[in-house]
């Protein structure tokens, strides 16, 4: 039952729940008021519907009144909550209260067998219905007021939520259409020296060689730098021109002058420089030149 609860809309959701306050608020009331008559003997035979019939109208006017505190909340959803905006909800609900203890006082005035007085208005019908009906309704009407504040909130809350969506779907599109034009490669490798950072630009790399669980960085100036990495993790960041020829050694082709195919295969780097090209890899190396 509770999951069949949780597939109702919210709007439906709020609607039945304040339904069910407004059922539960008539039935106290009703039966309070069956324990008095049978308790101080006010009437004989009174029944339970009886005494929902004959005050139907009263909580008709309390729902139709109530319209207006729907109104108000609706306005504040989307404005800042403050201690002045809670007084003022307080204010509204007790001037909603004291309204329908006047009109159902002035009904019952205008349609009893009494002759009409004010005097009797104020003396018998106020007094009497502000003790009988004024806590239930204000109960009433602050159950109200919770209820459409979570439902507005909740509301407000999916629509930022929507627009969160279709803002993250432009983003995913705008990144996919960057990432299409930007070459995310890197263009320098940072290397930790000492207590110093040193910036090779990878243009001036010559190869790189693998060391147990670090790299040897050989560049152009004849200067070697050992950096705490994997070729695997530098294969994946470094420009398409640096080619893995050998499971210990990643090759700057751009600066490669000849592929020697002796009985052990190397490539020749323009300092004259020979790398060993694994047997596995010499295909690739192969249509790589190929192509220049």
């Amino acid at each position: 039952m509770f999951q069949q609860f949780k597939t109702i809309s919210n709007a439906k959701r709020s609607i039945l729940i304040i339904a069910v306050i407004v059922i539960l608020a008539i039935a106290f009331e009703t039966f309070q008021q069956l324990y008095y008559i049978r308790r101080f003997q006010l009437g004989a035979d009174v029944t339970f519907f009886e005494i929902v019939k004959r005050q139907a109208y009263r909580w008709m006017i309390w729902l139709l009144i109530s319209f207006v505190l729907i109104g108000y909340m609706r306005t504040q959803t989307s404005k800042k909550k403050t201690t002045f905006r809670i007084l003022k909800l307080v204010g509204l609900i007790v001037g909603l209260v004291l309204f329908n203890i006047i009109i159902i006082a002035l009904s019952s005035a205008l349609f009893s067998n009494d002759t009409f007085s004010l005097a009797h208005l104020f003396s018998e019908y106020l007094p009497f219905f502000m003790y009988q009906k004024a806590p239930i309704y204000t109960l009433g009407y602050i159950a109200i007021s919770l209820i459409l504040y979570l439902y507005f909130e909740n509301e407000k809350l999916q629509i930022e939520v929507q627009e969160l969506s279709e803002l993250k779907l432009t983003n995913s599109k705008l990144y996919q259409q960057l990432r299409s034009q930007v070459d995310e490669k890197s263009t320098v490798l940072n290397i930790k020296i000492g207590n110093k950072r040193k910036i090779i630009p990878v243009l001036h790399i010559c190869w790189i060689e693998a060391d147990d669980y670090c790299v040897k960085v050989h560049t152009t100036n004849n200067k070697t730098y050992t950096m705490r990495s994997s070729l695997k993790a530098l294969e994946e960041k470094l420009t398409a021109n640096f080619l893995r020829v050998h499971r210990k050694a990643i090759v700057n082709m751009d600066l490669a002058k000849e592929l020697n195919l002796a009985n052990t295969p190397n490539v020749i780097l323009q300092n004259d420089t020979k790398v060993p090209v694994s047997k596995s890899n010499l295909k690739m190396v192969k249509d790589f030149l190929a192509k220049y």
